[in-house]
């Protein structure tokens, strides 16, 4: 039998919301954007920042990670499937290469866990090629959101590096999502950027053509919103798992499910099995199955791969 949690749309009620006068309509100018986007951003900065609203932040950046991984693999022209990313970064063995779609998800995985203040290890991650003009990027990027809100500066730090190489789209996009973080004091980076920009707009923006500004914000102002309705979903998805879990009486559920409200997919071999991620705490590699198993029983996660072997799981979509 599937668990089916009680009263969840309560709880999705009292969560922060945009109001309906802020998704209706397109904005056309970048006055309209700049008033959209204000509203939008403080909803998503309550969610992520106001620990009582129980969004998994850490579970969040994980999913967005994923989905920028697939968006920029679209941006370099290789068109690999999300799942195909996913797999490549999860079931590739400890010390063997992941290949370029692991090695994508882990790039994104990585910027997802940088202070947006520590500029030196974003300098690290983007690369030695552009290591020397990351400070240079997001100062320029801090100085138009200080001037005309924080996607003009997501813009700025996109243009100024597509600028030097049009086809460093993951270092700009990266870049982008810390100028928006250093913008609303975050203390974790977001990857919303590239979830809806296209290979045309870039260029379009590379080449300063009219009008780029402008689509680029739009575009950004569409990611904002999808962040929202995602960090609400989990939220609630969140609060169904953290009900259940009294119902799990496998040594170490407490730890295992922490694991499942921060991974966006979790192996049970390798990540519960013989110990569970994170923690000194052992399960066996029976137990580890039988406890996904369970999870799926309950109606609050699914296995992600459809196989018999070598599966993930993760909460539900």
């Amino acid at each position: 039998m599937t668990y089916q949690p009680a009263a969840l749309s309560d709880d999705l009620n009292t969560l922060p919301k945009l109001p309906s006068w802020v998704t209706s309509g397109r904005a056309e100018t970048f006055e309209s954007v700049a008033f959209r986007s204000g509203a939008m951003l403080t909803v998503l900065d309550q969610l992520i920042s106001d620990p009582r609203q129980d969004v998994p932040v850490k579970l969040l950046a994980n999913r967005l990670a994923l989905s920028a991984a697939t968006a920029t693999s679209r941006l370099e022209g290789r068109l690999a499937r999300e799942a195909d990313i996913r797999d490549a970064f999860h079931l590739t063995p400890p010390g063997e290469a992941r290949g370029p779609d692991g090695d994508l998800l882990a790039f994104w995985r990585e910027g997802a866990r940088q202070r947006p203040d520590g500029t030196g290890e974003i300098a690290d991650l983007v690369g030695a090629n552009f290591a020397g003009e990351v400070g240079v990027w997001l100062d320029a990027g801090q100085d138009r959101a200080r001037t005309h809100g924080p996607l003009a500066g997501c813009v700025a730090v996109l243009q100024a590096v597509l600028e030097v190489d049009d086809r460093a789209e993951r270092v700009a996009c990266l870049l982008s999502d810390i100028v928006l973080a250093q913008a609303l004091n975050w203390k974790t980076m977001l990857p919303v950027s590239t979830q809806r920009l296209t290979k045309a707009a870039l260029r379009g923006l590379a080449a300063d053509g009219q009008g780029a500004e402008l689509a680029i914000q739009q575009r950004l102002l569409l990611s904002v919103e999808e962040t929202i309705r995602l960090a609400r979903d989990l939220a609630q998805r969140g609060a169904a798992l953290r009900t259940v879990a009294p119902k799990l009486r496998a040594k170490g559920s407490d730890a295992a499910v922490a694991l499942f409200l921060s991974e966006d997919a979790v192996a049970p071999s390798t990540m519960l099995s013989p110990m569970i991620q994170g923690t000194s705490l052992p399960m066996t590699d029976r137990a580890a199955r039988r406890f996904c198993d369970r999870l799926v029983e309950l109606g609050v996660a699914q296995e992600l791969t459809g196989r018999p072997t070598f599966r993930l799981y993760g909460v539900v979509r």
